[in-house]
């Protein structure tokens, strides 16, 4: 899976954050005393909880419920048509792409095999074998 730039930035943001109050609390243990490394450390340890708790918060009310399952589809904006069936026969005619004004607030989906899931509209999803539509 392909990494966004944005996503690249706050993995290399957090990972210098990290380095740098790993530094800081050595640096207080060596040169201060090891009761205020440990109040110090606390204090972070709480911060980063509570952040912790934020981005988790965050990731529960992103919309577009992820597809589980074999032969899955999942899609960040809308789905024309999905096609996760064996020896489908369709006609060309696919479906507009419904607007996300239809789309139910957590997003469309079919959970397990074959799933379906779109944060936008899903105009037509072939889940089954060797359907037929002219």
């Amino acid at each position: 899976m392909a990494m966004s730039g944005t996503a690249r930035a706050w993995i290399v943001v957090t990972a210098v954050m990290a380095a740098a109050a790993s530094v800081a609390l050595v640096l207080v243990a060596v040169l201060a005393d090891l009761d205020t490394a440990g109040q110090a450390a606390s204090v972070a340890g709480a911060v980063v909880g509570l952040l912790a708790l934020v981005v988790s918060v965050i990731a529960l009310f992103r919309t577009g419920a992820p597809a589980a399952g074999a032969r899955s589809v999942q899609s960040g904006g809308g789905v024309g048509r999905a096609v996760t069936g064996d020896r489908n026969r369709l006609g060309s005619a696919t479906p507009p792409v419904p607007t996300s004004a239809s789309a139910s607030p957590s997003g469309n989906a079919v959970p397990g095999e074959r799933g379906v899931s779109a944060s936008g509209g899903i105009g037509q999803a072939v889940t089954g074998d060797e359907n037929e539509d002219a």
